[in-house]
């Protein structure tokens, strides 16, 4: 079990009545506390605790409609995403019901505790398994927040990139993407994946370059799907957007897939994603397709490529980052 889900444990009288629980972890934490309700943007954890919990669980970027006696947040990595969830937490909850964030110290949870004085006093439950329990209890009712008041965007050439709280390279465009921006040629006509999109630059921009394609934009996480939806709309851009978990639920028969693969969920470092794209990728590519992607240099991703594609070819590299392609 999650150790902030063990902590959580330990207080159980805490959570009797309704209880929803923000993040959580793919765990069994709900057979523990019945009362629950779990709010996921991971559509990796959702289907997993929705095969476990029926009609227990809610997907999306914004709360659940219900009303709630206590919710808890499992601290996310994101300071801006943080404060989002507080607020659309906060105003699902009674009045003078209580709002508990738990998390590991080493994401932050002592730095985050302050961001729960904007509702009252924050007052510290618990301190065990590396991680912390703090309590706060608003006095007042809380508006939900509107999620356009945590975009930030800005722009690659002509396009206009949205992003929510919460997505990778928030607010600006990251050095791995840049590079790869710069090797988008022999784009490939038929159908092509941006696989773990984040707020949808690579898919938009060879869109932009070559509308006859038939663009795919993938990502398990909904705020990245939120945000690139925007981006999208912002450009009058149309594509197929896939909230997902990994290669497997990707669609086939495709000319190329393109990444700058994740290896982040939440706070935690998981490569497992990609790895599996790696060698799952031939499965959904033609005969002739291609996998191209961005990595930092440290990941020793060449191995497997060529485990799986019989070769790969190093197109660039610069600033710690190199670009692989492989042929199917």
């Amino acid at each position: 079990m999650d150790p902030r889900s063990e902590v959580l444990l330990r207080q159980i009288e805490l959570f009797t009545d309704n209880t929803l629980l923000v993040g959580l972890p793919a765990d069994e934490l709900l057979t523990m506390i019945p009362t629950g309700k779990g709010w996921s943007w991971f559509a990796s954890d959702s289907q997993i605790l929705q095969q476990r919990y029926p009609e227990k669980i809610y997907l999306g970027t914004t709360a659940p409609s219900e009303v709630f006696s206590a919710a808890v947040i499992f601290l996310p990595k994101s300071k801006e995403l943080t404060d989002y969830l507080l607020q659309a937490t906060a105003a699902t909850l009674k009045t003078n019901c209580p709002l508990y964030l738990v998390g590991e110290k080493k994401a932050g949870i002592e730095r985050a505790a302050k961001q729960l004085t904007t509702y009252g006093k924050a007052i510290k439950l618990d301190s065990a398994r590396h991680c912390q329990l703090w309590k706060v209890t608003p006095q007042e009712a809380i508006l939900p927040p509107k999620l356009g008041n945590f975009a930030q965007t800005y722009h690659v050439g002509e396009l206009n990139i949205t992003s929510f709280a919460g997505v990778f390279s928030h607010g600006k465009l990251d050095i791995g993407t840049s590079l790869l921006l710069q090797h988008l040629t022999n784009i490939p006509q038929g159908k092509i994946l941006d696989f773990g999109c984040g707020a949808g630059v690579i898919g938009s921009l060879i869109k932009q370059q070559h509308p006859k394609t038939s663009v795919y934009l993938q990502d398990v996480d909904a705020f990245a799907i939120a945000s690139t939806e925007q981006t999208l709309q912002q450009n009058q851009l149309e594509a197929t957007i896939l909230l997902a978990d990994g290669i497997n639920a990707a669609p086939t028969e495709l000319s190329m897939i393109i990444t700058n693969p994740p290896f982040h969920q939440g706070v935690k470092t998981n490569y497992e994603t990609t790895e599996q794209l790696l060698t799952h990728a031939t499965y959904h590519l033609i005969k002739g397709g291609e996998l191209r992607l961005v990595a930092n240099s440290f990941l020793k991703y060449q191995p497997i490529i060529e485990q799986a594609f019989g070769n790969c070819q190093v197109l660039a590299e610069n600033n710690g980052f190199k670009i692989y392609s492989a042929i199917k």
